[in-house]
């Protein structure tokens, strides 16, 4: 049976080499192995026959030249991060960035890198932020929580025309909606965790970019580092990939008939959902997604942590959680009830609620959303 990509092709799913070292019938075999581990195996920190066929599966949807996945989707984001920059160096963040990736970046700052926070995803705004040591614009697009839209095209060629690395975290529209390296961009994340995974049972990410920066992360912030995914995480990776076009197509159909719902609801203020003709950025965002997912937020007319709690609480079918883009719907607002002071640094309005649309019948969602609004 012919052998490719490391498994045999008459399998209907590639089998899990829950291995950590390879073996070899000579040392001259292993000797020429271990001399170039990225196209080897040798041991699984490093290339493992499960791994690297969701690497070409998510190189092959991103456009890229090569992917590298991680034990988790921070992992990704720091190895993103540490191949782009050195001590001295400088990055801009675009609009409402997660929240675990800048406490990241102000963690940087031990090793003497600099960071501006840009609240306007305007490519105004990220230009007069820019310094001579400016080495990397980190963007997400919608951003977090506000769903605010980063014209892609024009931040790259800024980017470009100055030297400077572009990176950008693709969760919420997966290659499917979105591939931004087509625009230019120079390295793409992913939390695979959310929708690439898609249910709930898996801590995985990814980063894809060209050949060069990726060989360069390999030996570096991949394998000296060892973040790097099990196999077992790999096949539940491969198997989430193998539905995603069908789980984004009802993500994106129920988001938008929920997304409807709220924002003709009364006790709702403003509804933060870029398909939505009322988005003030809708126009840029139907010219750069080929679709929508299911992540969005509202904001309730009644502000406040207590009117949050109360009406989180009411949900019966919506649970409360802080990850995205499985089955199950998922909510979750930014107001703690202890952090409004941070709210206001951030920018962040106070009634904001976060809603993750998951594949529950559109009518039983709006169902419940109706009852704990009431």
């Amino acid at each position: 049976m012919k052998e490719e990509s490391g498994y045999i092709v008459s399998a209907a799913a590639p089998p899990i080499y829950e291995t950590a070292p390879f073996f070899f019938n000579s040392y001259d075999h292993y000797t020429e192995a271990a001399n170039d581990e990225k196209t080897h195996y040798v041991y699984s920190r490093g290339k493992n026959p499960t791994v690297q066929i969701v690497e070409e599966m998510l190189a092959g949807l991103e456009r890229g030249g090569a992917c590298k996945c991680f034990a988790s989707g921070m992992a990704a984001v720091s190895a993103a991060l540490m191949s782009s920059l050195a001590a001295g160096d400088h990055i801009i963040l675009v609009g409402h960035i997660y929240e675990t990736t800048v406490s990241l970046i102000k963690y940087l700052t031990k090793f003497n890198i600099s960071y501006t926070i840009v609240h306007s995803t305007s490519v105004s705004s990220v230009a007069g932020a820019l310094k001579p040591q400016t080495r990397v614009i980190f963007m997400e697009s919608p951003t977090s929580f506000t769903f605010d839209i980063v014209n892609i095209p024009e931040i790259t060629e800024l980017a470009k025309s100055k030297g400077i690395r572009t990176i950008i975290d693709n969760s919420w529209a997966t290659p499917l909606f979105l591939k931004p390296l087509e625009y230019g961009v120079d390295i793409v994340v992913h939390s695979a965790s959310k929708y690439l995974g898609g249910h709930n049972d898996l801590v995985a990410g990814a980063v894809i970019s060209s050949q060069h920066i990726m060989d360069r992360i390999y030996e570096e912030e991949y394998e000296l580092i060892g973040g790097s995914l099990g196999p077992f995480e790999a096949w539940l990776l491969i198997r989430g990939l193998r539905t995603l076009p069908l789980r984004m197509d009802a993500h994106q159909k129920n988001g938008l008939a929920v997304a409807r719902f709220l924002s003709e609801h009364p006790a709702v203020s403003k509804v933060n959902h870029p398909g939505l003709p009322s988005h003030p950025q809708h126009e840029l965002a139907s010219t750069q997604f080929k679709g929508y997912s299911g992540l969005f937020s509202f904001e309730l007319k009644d502000s406040g942590y207590e009117e949050i709690r109360q009406m989180v609480n009411k949900l019966q079918l919506i649970r409360i959680g802080v990850s995205w883009g499985s089955a199950e719907s998922q909510i979750i607002s930014p107001n703690y009830g202890y952090n409004q002071q941070d709210l206001k640094k951030q920018h962040m309005p106070e009634s904001l609620i976060r809603l993750a649309v998951g594949h529950e019948p559109a009518e039983l969602l709006i169902q419940d959303l109706n009852n704990a609004l009431s």
